[in-house]
């Protein structure tokens, strides 16, 4: 592309890997090679301990203090500092919060129809993230396979399941992540807000910076970061933004 940015915000899950996968050792060296050239921020409706277990692992322990992680649909931030991740910050729910977030919950699932747990569940389908919950009616480590067939068939009643939480909970950030997932954040809490704090921790403008994501389509779950008015560029799965950062490396050479 013949736009340099001097940052760029990668999405995670589909983006980056496919769910549940670890990045590939390529993907991972690619990126490490970025972050040598550029400030670089990964988003994730996942928390922190899914980027332990799918993408640090593969990362070369370089030029870590470059990378920006932004689990929790940008509820928390953390950045590598004297060799650990820290917290830079952190939007957990109070104790009140959750409690009312849950009652909801339960309240809305009975409303669409989703109350009842599948046969054959993967997990837990109500997880506590800390500054988020999350809701997959297969369970939080469902297989794709079985995600995308819910999906095929239930995603309208998953759209029912956010209207009804929508109405219980308007102060909050209620979002439809992935194939199944629902989100739930303070208000306000979106992977704008990220690219927001983006600008205040680093000083690079926003017409400086790319989003590269693969739902960036109106109802995607990427699709809130174009409010801010950021350069966007859609993908369709790792291979892509494989494609994408050898681009981005060789205009930052030239």
């Amino acid at each position: 592309m013949n736009f340099k940015p001097k940052l760029v915000i990668f999405d995670f899950l589909g983006t980056i890997t496919q769910e549940r996968d670890r990045i590939s050792a390529k993907m991972g060296e690619s990126l490490s090679d970025l972050f040598a050239v550029l400030p670089t921020a990964i988003f994730s409706g996942a928390g922190f301990k899914q980027f332990e277990t799918q993408l640090l692992p593969m990362l070369p322990g370089t030029h870590l203090s470059r990378l920006y992680l932004f689990p929790t649909s940008a509820a928390q931030c953390y950045t590598y500092q004297n060799g650990s991740w820290k917290t830079r910050y952190d939007h957990s729910f109070s104790v009140e919060e959750k409690a009312r977030v849950t009652q909801a919950m339960t309240e809305a699932l009975v409303e669409a129809g989703l109350a009842q747990e599948p046969k054959k569940k993967w997990g837990e389908r109500v997880e506590d993230r800390g500054a988020q919950i999350s809701f997959s009616p297969l369970g939080q480590q469902a297989p794709v396979d079985a995600k995308r067939d819910w999906n095929s068939k239930y995603d309208n009643v998953r759209k029912q399941l956010h209207a009804a939480l929508v109405k219980r909970l308007p102060d909050f950030s209620i979002k439809m992540g992935g194939l199944t997932t629902i989100d739930i954040t303070h208000k306000g809490i979106t992977k704008a807000y990220g690219i927001r704090k983006l600008i205040e921790f680093t000083q690079i403008s926003i017409s400086e910076m790319l989003y590269v994501g693969d739902a960036l389509q109106e109802g995607g779950n990427d699709a809130v970061v174009i409010e801010t008015g950021i350069k966007t560029q859609q993908v369709f799965g790792p291979e892509e933004t494989a494609q994408l950062i050898e681009g981005l490396l060789a205009g930052a050479a030239r």
